[in-house]
């Protein structure tokens, strides 16, 4: 037996560690739950851990998405976890990521869970990923777990995908309109200044006068200008690692007009979508809703989250503590509720988030085709008014010589 490392919660919801033995770690989380704790986290001690040493590599996001894929497929079609390893490694991968897949099979022959062995390279795959993958493998349900698992980061991908795609042609359209303006301001309203000079005209008109002292300021302060920029921003990192202005700044996000509801819509949905995968994959009510807490990026839903555990865990239905949070879409906490009634929250809960996921990409489109007019309409603005500034003293100067 090889003696485990745990972290786990009680009955009441308080967090407790220490050790047990076991033969494995399922073994452990089996002990574990018989003695009426929640296992959150399972590793070998230090003692015995030379099976599950550290593993070097990163996945991103895409590639992730392949090998579970992969996994999954290649599990369902009878393969054991050893061969899929070996499969998926030998699938023209980049050299650093077939490393790590054949690290990680490694492990797995040497009596390790596939779990466990994802844990030996926590850049490659995060807790979340891992949460997801244990619970498969203690309910005997991998290959199908693994299935929903790609399918929701192949989902999640596409969003971030088309997000991206979106963006790109705005940002490249804000930089050109910032170098333009910047190049106006600082070349050509100066040169302009001097013919203006040398013309002898002394009365600029009003918007001349506010373009010319712009473009002055752009020349002499810019430098403190930028300076204080990067300074807002190194103060705007380090007051983010702050957990109370975090909740604050998530808190005021939610209450804006447009970006509140998405931020809503996005995280209901994340919420929804770790519960229903994770249940529906044989994990408790409580270890789900601890999962579904950790993938919550804004910390009021964490907050909401947090709430949800301590009511469940004091005999409270999960609809009637999400309803009682207020963070919550009614449309999310309704089709819960009749998924309790139906004795089957897993399948409304997929249901809902694939409506909130497909409202907030709906959303996401339509903002994003709106951002682009608005910023030719801000370019040209800007543009405009320095263009006019510039024709004003030539038309006056063409009224004076004509009378």
């Amino acid at each position: 037996m090889a003696a485990y490392d745990y972290k786990a919660l009680t009955a009441d919801g308080r967090r407790t560690s220490g050790v047990i033995s076991a033969d494995n770690p399922r073994s452990a989380r089996r002990e574990l739950r018989a003695r009426q704790l929640t296992p959150v986290e399972v590793e070998e001690s230090g003692q015995s851990k030379s099976r599950g040493a550290r593993l070097r590599g990163r996945l991103s996001h895409k590639q992730r998405t392949l090998f579970t894929r992969q996994m999954a497929v290649l599990l369902q079609s009878g393969m054991t976890v050893e061969q899929a390893l070996t499969a998926a490694a030998a699938d023209g991968s980049a050299a650093s990521v077939k490393a790590l897949i054949l690290g990680v099979r490694a492990q797995v022959m040497e009596g390790v869970t596939l779990a466990d062995s994802f844990r030996s390279a926590p850049s490659a795959f995060p807790a979340l990923y891992r949460s997801v993958v244990s619970a498969g493998e203690s309910s005997g349900k991998l290959p199908a777990v693994l299935d929903q698992l790609a399918t929701n980061l192949e989902r999640t991908y596409k969003m971030a995908s088309t997000a991206r795609a979106a963006l790109v042609y705005p940002a490249v359209l804000g930089v050109m309109a910032l170098l333009m303006v910047t190049a106006l301001m600082v070349f050509v309203v100066p040169k302009l200044v001097e013919q203006f000079a040398m013309l002898g005209t002394t009365e600029l008109p009003l918007l001349t006068q506010i373009v010319i002292g712009a473009s002055d300021f752009a020349r002499s302060w810019g430098w403190l200008l930028a300076l204080c920029v990067f300074a807002g921003v190194a103060l705007f990192s380090q007051a983010m690692k702050s957990p109370t202005f975090r909740k604050s700044l998530d808190a005021f996000l939610l209450g804006l007009p447009l970006i509140g509801p998405l931020i809503q819509t996005l995280s209901a949905a994340q919420f929804a979508r770790v519960h229903a995968t994770l249940a529906g994959s044989g994990a408790t009510v409580i270890e789900a809703l601890s999962a579904a807490r950790g993938a919550m990026s804004n910390a009021v839903f964490r907050d909401a989250a947090t709430a949800i555990i301590e009511q469940v865990q004091q005999g409270g239905t999960l609809s009637s503590a999400m309803r009682a949070t207020k963070v919550f879409p009614p449309l999310l906490t309704h089709m819960v509720q009749s998924g309790e009634a139906a004795r089957d929250v897993p399948a409304m809960m997929n249901r809902a988030a694939d409506f909130l996921e497909s409202e907030f990409e709906a959303t996401t489109r339509t903002l994003l085709s709106l951002l682009e007019p608005v910023i030719i309409l801000i370019l040209g603005g800007i543009v405009g008014t320095i263009v006019l500034s510039i024709m004003l003293p030539i038309m006056q100067l063409n009224t004076l010589a004509l009378g």
